[in-house]
């Protein structure tokens, strides 16, 4: 299995994934899910991948010569088109090709085809774009009241991207919550885990000198993990308890309603008062 997120902002976007992929308890491997395609000044794209890793790796190389059929025209590849829109098309048409071509024996051996992708990046002076790709090949993207695609494992890593994050979030901020939302995803799921890549994307830039690889001797990811987990615990902890007496806290549990009334009870007639 595997986690990923890809963030949209205004000030950039946020790309984070995990490493790990395994085939049972015994059978874990290490491969990078994040690949970044870029023209220094021209275009900056950078996808992300979860699901079977040969349908995966197998779309990540051929998607690079893919072409799209553009009437008259020349055909449109990742390299020459002329917004992220079109290009999210042709990785999406890497991806039933790659359908065409292994479906068939892999419905034969029992395997379905499974695959998601984060597909994101800024071409010439288009505004900043991200897609979540599905296995068929089509696309959504994000909106300012959906600023962020997850795949893979995840629902551990969902509430502090929902708290937390909005269009107006600062890189530095988004960044740091994509790694608290990793480091929840690590500890509750065995099936992802370290290295990370992390990939930050100021806008406009066309290209991008803040890549990193996290290891389990990174210093500000051992901070992550080890603050995050004491502050969760402190915060816990300085909520009250429940209380049964409604007149003796200020946040009682059992308040009047006309609306709902305790579970009823129900006595063995043999126990029953006569």
């Amino acid at each position: 299995m595997t986690y990923c997120v890809g963030i949209r902002l205004n000030a950039g976007l946020v790309f984070l994934s995990d490493s790990r992929t395994n085939a049972g308890v015994d059978a874990i491997s290490t491969f990078r899910k994040m690949m970044v395609y870029e023209k220094p000044g021209d275009r900056f794209m950078t996808l992300l991948s979860a699901g079977n890793l040969s349908i995966s790796q197998s779309v990540r190389e051929i998607l690079q010569t893919e072409k799209l059929s553009n009437g008259d025209g020349e055909p449109i590849t990742i390299w020459n088109a002329t917004s992220m829109f079109d290009a999210a098309r042709v990785l999406g048409s890497a991806v039933r090709r790659i359908y065409e071509q292994d479906g068939p024996a892999l419905r034969n051996a029992g395997i379905d085809f499974n695959c998601s992708m984060i597909f994101g990046g800024q071409i010439g002076d288009e505004a900043m774009r991200l897609f979540l790709v599905y296995s068929a090949g089509n696309f959504i993207e994000a909106t300012r009241e959906t600023c962020f695609f997850q795949i893979g494992e995840s629902k551990y890593g969902k509430p502090i991207l929902d708290r937390m994050l909005n269009p107006t979030t600062p890189l530095a901020e988004a960044a740091k919550c994509a790694l608290v939302s990793m480091d929840s995803t690590v500890k509750s799921n065995l099936s992802v885990g370290l290295p990370l890549d992390l990939l930050v994307y100021e806008a406009g830039s066309l290209k991008s000198d803040k890549i990193v690889v996290i290891d389990e001797h990174n210093p500000y990811f051992q901070m992550i993990h080890n603050t995050w987990g004491q502050r969760l615990r402190e915060v816990f902890e300085g909520i009250d308890d429940p209380c049964w007496n409604q007149d003796a806290v200020a946040h009682p549990l059992i308040v009047p309603s006309e609306r709902f009334t305790p579970m009823g009870k129900i006595q063995r007639p043999e126990d029953r008062i006569v």
